[in-house]
């Protein structure tokens, strides 16, 4: 299958899951069914383009490490690669499973990817139904991968093909059986790429037919995110890699701006993750190169 550039976003996380699955130790979010999606040719190559990429990210690490391709490797996904998707994933799964606990019934992944939360969880078969909205190209490799690979998606699983970015769609939603009930939505990684204004407009949408007690865990950066440097440069180079890939970041919010945004459409933040709050939740007392990004945030918001 040809993959289109959203199922090459989707390989590159997957990637740095299933790398902190099998190479890490003490695992922030262990997402081992990772590996089983990305074939080893796959691997290799974002594991090449990755190490020959190293004078982008740190000319002095290239030279510290001398060509060890494996700790070149290592440094690029621990340092660049791994630390935001990994805690993100951690800390939205904790706040889902605690909504399941309290009757959840619909859960909504903006932007799944290769997410593999129903394959980790099929005791959830008959508890919670989930809704994975991406674009249809994503959603057919994401298909035919798991046919080659022998793993079959519990029947609570529905898929919904959208460009959210573009326009939301309810219809399609309510189309794959979505219904007015409590409903938890992920937003992860997509908020950098929107303007402010379309991420306004995507909240009003998604919150606009749900009841009272639905909410989202989102990720977004906040207002020092084009002058923040960070460890070795990361921040620059994350917003350098998105501009050259064709898709650049575009937003960053003040957490006023944001608790204002969220609270237009009727919302309240229940809770709200700092980068020093996630380095201490999810990064402390390692001994390796995963830390908390610095600009990035977490939160969870509830509506009224």
């Amino acid at each position: 299958m040809n993959k289109g550039e959203s199922s090459l976003t989707s390989l590159i996380s997957a990637f740095s899951r299933a790398y902190h699955s099998q190479f890490d130790s003490h695992k922030i979010f262990d997402d081992y069914l990772a590996k089983e999606l990305i074939t080893e040719k796959e691997f290799n190559d974002i594991q090449t383009n990755m190490v020959q990429g190293i004078q982008f990210f740190n000319k002095e690490i290239e030279e510290k490490l001398n060509g060890n391709t494996e700790e070149l490797l290592k440094w690029i996904v621990q340092t660049q690669l791994s630390p935001t998707p990994l805690a993100r994933a951690a800390y939205c799964e904790k706040v889902l499973l605690n909504e399941v606990m309290l009757g959840l019934q619909q859960y909504v992944i903006l932007g799944a990817g290769l997410d593999t939360f129903s394959l980790r969880h099929p005791e959830l078969e008959n508890i919670l139904e989930i809704f994975e909205i991406d674009h249809p190209a994503t959603q057919e490799f994401k298909k035919s991968r798991l046919t080659e690979v022998n793993l079959k998606l519990p029947n609570n699983v529905h898929f919904v093909s959208m460009d959210f970015t573009k326009k939301f769609s309810y219809q399609n939603l309510m189309d794959t059986g979505f219904d007015n009930k409590k409903t938890f939505f992920s937003l992860l990684g997509v908020s950098y790429y929107l303007t402010k204004e379309e991420t306004s407009n995507l909240i009003d949408h998604l919150f606009a037919n749900v009841p009272s007690g639905s909410s989202i865990v989102l990720d977004y950066a906040d207002d020092n995110l084009f002058k923040e440097k960070g460890i070795s440069n990361r921040v620059d180079n994350m917003v350098k890699m998105a501009a050259a890939s064709g898709e650049p970041m575009k937003s960053c919010f003040t957490y006023k701006e944001m608790e204002k945004m969220l609270e237009n459409s009727g919302l309240l933040i229940y809770e709200h993750l700092s980068p020093d709050t996630i380095n201490g939740l999810y990064f402390n007392n390692r001994k390796d190169d995963l830390t908390a990004f610095e600009t990035i945030h977490y939160l969870h918001a509830v509506k009224k």
